[in-house]
């Protein structure tokens, strides 16, 4: 059955798979409260370079702009039903400002707020269906997409001054940090994919995780508007656990992880796979310049081989493929892995974003030329 799997369903784990809650979910009371600002976390301080201009008006932005976003401002999915989701918002807005992109910006945010912003508190609601009525059927967020529009937020009010913006990113900001980090969790802060589903008084082997939650860059940047969180633990917690989740022979994490114990596992009732969700993990961990080379050798070591063209999906019990991702936008994350372990340059053609391709590789191939113009410009072809 897992060689069956196609990228359309591969995209729904990235939370087609979370456990559903009812169209109004009861949000349950808050699992961590902002601590007292620390007298070093002023607003403004952060150790991330910023994203703004780092894309400029390029080719590949005008095309990734032409073939995803409407003119309402709606990013699809486009190997997934045409959906929308705040994963996708989130990385559209922040594209938009990577490339000076005030209007798109605008428009995507506009879509984001009146469309996913339907919840009782400042969260998303993690799907839209352009062909169900009622569009939003599951009134449960996804704490990456949480994530990913507050960082984008937080970028666009340093670019371009806009008080709204940074109003806008610390709500959000501060109400998942509230309601899904765990901050004193024995791992140290963990990240709970949604407000529903994944606590430990919900499933037996609670809390999970997903690695690929933990937007590293994001953290160096979040401090300038919810300076009362410690980003900086967050950080260190999520490295951490990249270097114990190294399951089978491959050693690499699964895509659900339960921490109940001190030793992290597969969690049950999952396909024990590395798959679509975490091959962002060294995206991550590249782009935000954190860890240590080894602990990106896993990750190298899967993608070092003969099979150049494609990443594969990989059951890490066997540690044997199931199934392949073939569209070349992929491929970008190998190069920018390569490149933050060892300073190798980016191969030929890797700074061309080939058409034709669907939302999700093209979106990675994009972020990973972000992130190595902005932390790895000695790996760019001169």
């Amino acid at each position: 059955m897992l060689a069956g799997l196609t990228a359309a369903l591969g995209l729904l784990l990235n939370f087609g798979t979370l456990a559903r809650a009812q169209e109004t979910t009861i949000v349950p009371p808050a699992t961590a409260l902002p601590s007292v600002p620390r007298p070093e976390a002023k607003p403004g301080a952060s150790t991330g370079p910023t994203l703004a201009g780092t894309l400029g008006d390029d080719a590949a932005w005008r095309a990734y702009r032409a073939r995803f976003v409407t003119e309402q401002g709606r990013v699809v999915d486009t190997a997934n039903d045409l959906i929308s989701h705040s994963e996708g918002q989130g990385y559209g807005m922040l594209l938009a400002v990577a490339a000076n992109d005030r209007a798109t910006f605008e428009r995507i945010w506009g879509w984001t707020r009146a469309n996913l912003m339907v919840r009782s508190d400042e969260l998303m609601a993690w799907r839209w269906a352009p062909d169900k009525r009622p569009a939003v059927a599951d009134m449960n967020n996804a704490t990456d997409g949480d994530i990913l529009v507050a960082w984008a937020l937080t970028e666009a009010a340093e670019a371009w001054g806009e008080p709204s913006y940074r109003t806008a990113a610390r709500r959000i900001a501060v109400e998942f940090g509230r309601k899904a980090i765990l901050f004193k969790d024995p791992h140290g802060p963990i990240i709970l994919p949604a407000v529903s589903g994944f606590a430990a008084r919900e499933r037996a082997d609670g809390p999970l995780v997903n690695l690929s939650y933990w937007v590293f860059p994001a953290f160096q940047r979040l401090p300038i508007v919810a300076p009362e969180y410690d980003w900086a633990s967050v950080i260190r917690s999520g490295v951490n656990l990249v270097r114990q989740a190294r399951f089978g022979p491959t050693r690499l994490p699964t895509e659900w992880i339960s921490v109940k114990e001190d030793a992290p596992r597969p969690a049950e009732g999952f396909p024990a796979l590395f798959s679509y969700n975490a091959i962002r993990v060294p995206l991550y961990l590249a782009w935000a310049g954190v860890g240590r080379p080894e602990d990106l050798a896993p990750f190298r070591t899967l993608w070092g081989g003969i099979e150049r063209e494609r990443l594969p999906i990989v059951d890490t019990g066997d540690g044997r493929p199931v199934e392949w991702l073939t569209e070349p936008g992929y491929t970008a994350l190998p190069a920018l892995t390569a490149c933050a372990a060892a300073d190798t340059p980016l191969p030929e053609g890797a700074e061309t974003v080939q058409p034709n391709q669907n939302y999700y590789p093209t979106t990675l191939h994009l972020l990973a030329l972000v992130a190595t113009r902005m932390r790895y410009p000695s790996c760019l072809k001169r």
